[in-house]
């Protein structure tokens, strides 16, 4: 999986691969050379005390030694840059594959893995790149270059260099075969941190509210102390490395000294040579270590590589058709639900089945139902946020699925119940409706949206901040913002999904006065739960359990309807109801 995704991202990189390459074997012949010419200074300058000798040669070495540095210098800077770029590029394909999600995948794998998988595990992956671009082709030529020309000073000697390479081989890999299971549990535990955390936070007040603040640190501690019980293994696990590497070094030292000493006595090698073998051994060592270190991000990057392909993977289950019906230039907003049913995966029976519903231009259609009735899922099918699962939904005639996703969100404008606002200012949030519109149309929506007065007493006007999803303004002013900033991009069809819940009467009586005029030539749909909301619609759909149960006026339905009575009567006074039921024969 690691080296599937590495391949796909490294091909566009192709010739600073090459040139990277390039410059690591200046680096490793200079390497390499070095010892080979000082063994040749010490047996033909120093001993025979040939001073030019000495000059003329050590001028070579300087040189490359030069060259060396120059080539090190270029393959760290391109390896920096073309990891970089890559974890950049694989960044983009995770990011636009969330966004293309539906609220089926998002809610299958949950915002809290989401963030960590395009950030934390991209991470990984990008460390691992950048590590091995610099080490993985040079260390292993060099380990093989060390015993190549260790041959050529000494065959019996380079033997002892060989079983070293093969011991500290066998040693690394039984370190890091114990590795793959600890990292595999270490990201997995940093997805229930972050989960943990967010939850948290964002449910801050409810915490307090029931006095949960221990049970939340206790469980808070117990996740943290997992991942840190998790780390401290593969902390010992790296810790032991070293003490591992230096044992080696110095018992082959010794064994090399020693088994070199008998040989210059014997004649069978001179000094030089054993000064080499003795540079050639640190080399080797280095270059082991070096893979090693890479190889240590081996396991921990496997497991993220699998958890973005798993994301890269997931196909959509909103998918753009691949032949996209273009949108009628003269389209009005024509809203129509033919047979639409959905079911979750796995769910025993559908939140909506057989919805026939058409709304049209000037038409205000309100939906009513209890919670749980399939209110919000109904939306959520018109702005193909789901695909129904049996039947279709159309918007001006042409089905949503065939319709381009941004003709679909030019063409309906949507009010969450729960609305979102993004960092940045009043007038930032507002253009997300219109990027073009000027500071005059900004107040016109705000003075339709019944907040014009609120933002004019805010410190800077349109300029004030706004938090992170608008935690510093309250929670009846995120939707009278939100409601502006769709009525700025005056779409054909205009969806309501309960967004009027935190205003006051006086206040929501205004807004649907101020509103009136400016949808008067669109489709609007709106969600409510309380009949004082949506009595005065042209038309009002009862839902129960997923299933349309009532279709007609608010005199009609009370008249007709046992199921929009009984809302009636929970709801409305009874001056009010026995008004409505004035008109039942």
């Amino acid at each position: 999986m690691l080296l599937r995704l590495l391949r796909t991202h490294v091909r566009p990189y192709r010739r600073a691969a090459a040139l990277l390459i390039l410059l690591q074997l200046v680096q490793i012949l200079g390497t390499l050379l070095l010892p080979t010419l000082g063994a040749a200074l010490i047996d033909n300058g120093v001993v025979a005390r040939d001073n030019g000798y000495i000059a003329r040669l050590g001028a070579v070495m300087v040189a490359v030694a030069f060259v060396q540095v120059l080539a090190a210098l270029g393959a760290v800077s391109l390896a920096s840059r073309t990891a970089m770029a890559m974890g950049r590029d694989i960044r983009s394909v995770v990011f636009r594959r969330v966004l293309d999600f539906s609220a089926r995948e998002v809610g299958r794998f949950g915002t809290p893995s989401l963030l960590t998988r395009t950030v934390n595990d991209v991470q990984q992956v990008q460390t691992l790149t950048q590590s091995g671009f610099g080490i993985v082709v040079a260390a292993p030529l060099m380990c093989l270059g060390s015993i190549a020309l260790a041959l050529q000073q000494d065959v019996p000697l380079a033997l002892v260099l060989v079983l070293l390479v093969v011991v500290v081989a066998v040693a690394f890999g039984l370190l890091l075969a114990r590795m793959g299971a600890l990292y595999a549990r270490m990201q997995t535990g940093l997805d229930r941190l972050g989960r943990m955390l967010r939850e948290q936070i964002t449910g801050v007040r409810v915490v307090r509210s029931f006095v949960r603040d221990g049970y939340e640190r206790e469980r808070f501690s117990r996740t943290s102390t997992d991942l840190f019980d998790v780390s401290q293994r593969v902390g010992r696990l790296i810790a032991s490395m070293l003490p591992v590497v230096l044992l080696l070094m110095n018992g082959f030292t010794v064994a090399i000294l020693w088994a070199g000493a008998h040989r210059i006595d014997g004649g069978a090698m001179r000094i030089g040579a054993l000064s080499a073998f003795l540079m050639y051994l640190s080399l080797i060592l280095m270059s082991v270590v070096m893979v090693a270190f890479v190889f240590l991000s081996v396991p921990r990057a496997r497991v993220s590589a699998a958890r973005i392909q798993e994301i890269v993977g997931t196909p959509s289950s909103v998918v753009r058709a691949p032949r996209p019906v273009p949108a009628a230039p003269d389209a009005v907003g024509h809203v129509e639900l033919r047979g639409a049913q959905f079911r979750y995966p796995g769910a025993e029976k559908p939140v909506l089945q057989g919805i026939g519903l058409t709304a049209g231009p000037g038409e205000s259609v309100a939906i009513l139902g209890s919670t749980g009735s399939g209110k919000t899922t109904l939306l959520n099918l018109v702005l193909r946020l789901f695909d129904a699962t049996e039947g279709s939904v159309r918007v001006n005639g042409v089905d949503v699925r065939e319709l381009d996703p941004e003709d679909l969100g030019r063409a309906v404008g949507f009010v969450p119940q729960r609305p979102y606002l993004f960092s940045g200012t009043v007038a930032s949030n507002l253009r997300f409706g219109d990027p073009a519109a000027t500071d005059d149309e900004l107040w016109r929506v705000l003075r339709v949206a019944q907040a014009d007065t609120f933002v004019a007493n805010m410190p800077k006007g349109l300029d004030t901040e706004i938090a992170q999803g608008g935690t510093n303004v309250s929670g009846g002013q995120r939707q009278r913002l939100a409601i502006a900033r769709t009525l700025l991009r005056r779409p054909a069809v205009y969806l309501f999904d309960d967004c009027f819940s935190a205003l006051d009467h006086a206040t929501d009586a205004a807004l649907r006065t101020a509103l009136a005029p400016e949808t008067a030539g669109a489709t609007v749909i709106t969600v409510a739960q309380r009949i004082a909301q949506v009595q005065y619609a042209d038309r009002i759909v009862i839902l129960d359990a997923g299933r349309v149960v009532g279709t007609g006026t608010h005199d009609e339905l009370l008249r007709d309807n046992a199921t929009y009575r009984d809302i009636a009567l929970s709801q409305l006074t009874e001056e009010e109801t026995v008004h409505g039921l004035a008109a039942r024969p």
